[in-house]
């Protein structure tokens, strides 16, 4: 069957040379530069092909690394492409990357990415590559990496591991570098950690809270690196702990992947798909015992299948965008034809030989997601973790496979007027649903915001933004936070508003409870999961009921008090999983300055507009119950969550 074509290590070496081949067809005259078809990137279409050779080298790292053979010569392919980047005559040769401190006047910074990447693949692969160049091109390499070893980048996100990265591999190859600021940058990147094995993509004190993808498949994947190459240089207590918060991570961000392989549609960057599992593969190679090497197969095989689906096999260059379509509300400005390349982290596992746990026979059957370890067998019973450093609460529905994530941890908001991002700021995200988004702020899916929101909507019909959590909290059985409504694109506080949200949570749904305060004139627009299809989306709406199915999967709000009215909001072009979506949604009048709001959020693979009583909810002033059917009971109190 498709869904078990990569079970063995020989198929995913033939994924992985169908990936490399496809890049090569893109290679200019001596295979310096690998050019996918697109106009270019704000940084040039030189900076570019070292993009698309730097990244997808991730994949030639490790399967050349991994010991199995080079029937396609990919080794010769580098080096002469390594030999024509280095040639100050060539038309494939290498700038260097500009320094920050005089950043944008000084010139291009995108190479100091790709000589990170670079560094990284050529550690897989020292052996059959490093060793083999050269002397003359190796020195020139060994100079040209040196160079952004040195650079100040950027202080306040992951960058800082590039340098480090480089800084390390040169160091293990016997070419220190003079003047590198690799620890600093190590040791300030390592005090953003939140716990639960995440780190915050900045300083957590900051304003907004980064949380994402990058944590697989740059955070751990690089600090892997660093404190595997550094060896002895490092104290044996930061390697420990190091190794400790890896497995916390993994076993984590492990019960973010679906059923299906879908991994969790949230954060930026999303272009690069599979690199999701460089986190995981990451924790293999390092031999941390949870979760096992089976569990990480599995979840592997069913991801690349999963993008498999979509039409991302590796049989052309990966678009910008989520499935085999561009789609370019996903990916940065600053993104080229190349960058999607950078998928090539997904293929981080190759790097183990065929002797390891990894590719043990049979060892893909493990199960994603089991409800109590991640070795037992799949339940029929939903479960929920609550992770408090990351104010999440992770819901796998056992029934259909999907996850969901309740949000009550990261928006993005990296400045004070800052109104956030629409692939951070939602309540909540799934392994079946994405944001509705858009380009520009006219773009209807991004301008109204309306999915996993709760808005303040005024008489014209402007609504808030969530902007910066400011405050959060969680408990047993349920995930909070708080946050000042701001002005749509401007940011800009709205006066006397705030609005406190609890999220009460079991595998199966969500009662999210909001205290509101708001001034007069403005009502409550409570938004679901928006669902997208490239066929049609059936849809409805009575009383305080909404809902909306698409491609199987079915998005459902009730009011459960101080809801008026139910309406579902349609677009086209706004969403990465379809062409159309849709979302259900609730609006309440605010007669009053301050106001209780209870909804149940229901996602799953139903079709029917009714639902059975799965829970009864019982408010007493800012006081919710949520007694769950045959379950437990959760009480907060919102007024006491986070004080006056």
């Amino acid at each position: 069957m498709f869904a078990r074509a990569l079970s063995t290590r020989a198929e995913w070496e033939s994924e992985a040379d169908r990936w490399l081949l496809t890049a090569r067809k893109h290679a200019v005259p001596g295979g310096a530069l690998i050019c996918p078809p697109g106009p270019p990137s704000q940084s040039g279409p030189v900076s570019d092909g070292i993009e698309g050779f730097a990244r997808s080298f991730l994949i030639a790292g490790a399967r050349l690394g991994g010991g199995a053979g080079d029937p396609h010569d990919h080794a010769s392919f580098h080096i002469e492409g390594l030999t024509a980047a280095m040639d100050p005559a060539g038309p494939g040769f290498w700038p260097r990357a500009a320094g920050f401190q005089d950043w944008p006047h000084a010139g291009i910074t995108q190479p100091a990415v790709e000589a990170a990447n670079l560094a990284f693949g050529l550690a897989l692969c020292r052996e059959q590559v490093w060793d083999q160049l050269p002397d003359p091109v190796r020195e020139r390499l060994a100079e040209w990496l040196a160079h952004h070893a040195r650079l100040r980048v950027w202080q306040h996100n992951n960058w800082l591991l590039f340098p480090a990265m480089i800084e390390a591999f040169l160091a293990s190859v016997g070419m220190p570098v003079d003047g590198g600021h690799g620890a600093e940058n190590v040791e300030r990147v390592e005090s953003w950690y939140l716990g639960d094995g995440w780190y915050n993509d900045g300083p957590p004190a900051a304003p907004g809270r980064n949380l994402d993808h990058y944590n697989s498949w740059v955070f751990q994947p690089f600090l892997w690196q660093w404190y595997r190459l550094r060896g002895d240089a490092e104290p044996q207590w930061r390697v420990e702990r190091f190794r400790a918060r890896l497995a916390e991570f993994a076993a984590s961000y492990a019960l973010t992947f679906g059923d299906d392989g879908a991994p969790l549609h949230m954060g930026r960057s999303l272009a690069y798909r599979h690199a999701v599992l460089g986190g995981l593969w990451t924790a293999a190679l390092a031999g941390v015992d949870t979760p096992s090497p089976a569990v990480v197969r599995g979840i592997a095989r069913r991801t690349l299948d999963y993008f498999r689906r979509l039409g991302v096999d590796g049989s052309e260059p990966p678009s910008l965008g989520w499935g085999a379509r561009e789609f370019l509300p996903v990916v940065q400005e600053y993104s080229g034809p190349g960058s999607a390349y950078f998928a090539g982290m997904g293929f981080l596992g190759l790097a183990a030989p065929a002797s390891h746990p990894l590719w043990a026979p049979d060892s893909d059957d493990a199960p994603s997601q089991p409800a109590d370890s991640l070795s037992a067998s799949p339940s029929a019973s939903p479960s929920v973790t609550i992770l408090p450093a990351l104010g999440w609460a992770v819901q796998h529905g056992r029934d259909d496979g999907i996850v969901r994530v309740v949000n009550h941890g990261s928006d993005h908001a990296n400045h004070a007027d800052d109104p956030g991002d629409p692939h951070y700021a939602k309540f909540a995200y799934s392994t079946r649903t994405a944001p509705g988004t858009g380009i520009a702020w006219s773009d209807r899916a991004w301008a109204t915001g309306i999915d996993g929101h709760a808005a303040l909507v005024d008489e014209w019909g402007r609504a808030t933004r969530r902007g910066r959590i400011i405050g959060s909290a969680a408990g047993e059985g349920y995930v909070a936070s708080w946050h000042v409504p701001r002005l749509g694109a401007s940011g800009r506080e709205l006066p006397g508003a705030r609005i406190v949200t609890a999220s009460l949570v079991t595998g199966g749904y969500e009662v999210r409870c909001h205290l509101v305060t708001a001034p007069d004139g403005w009502s409550l627009r409570e938004g679901a999961h928006a669902v997208a299809s490239d066929d049609e989306i059936s849809s409805g709406h009575e009383a305080a009921v909404a809902w909306a199915v698409g491609a199987g999967v079915r998005s459902l709000v009730i009011g459960l008090f101080g809801y008026e009215s139910g309406s579902v909001a349609r677009y086209e072009d706004g969403n990465a999983f379809g062409e159309y979506s849709a979302v259900p949604y609730l609006s309440a009048r605010l007669s009053a300055t301050e106001s209780v709001h209870v909804a149940l959020h229901i996602l799953d693979t139903g079709t029917d507009a009714g639902l059975a009583n799965v829970v009864d909810v019982e408010v007493s002033g800012t006081r919710v119950t949520a007694r769950r059917v045959g379950g437990h009971t959760v009480t907060v109190d919102l007024a006491d969550l986070f004080g006056a």
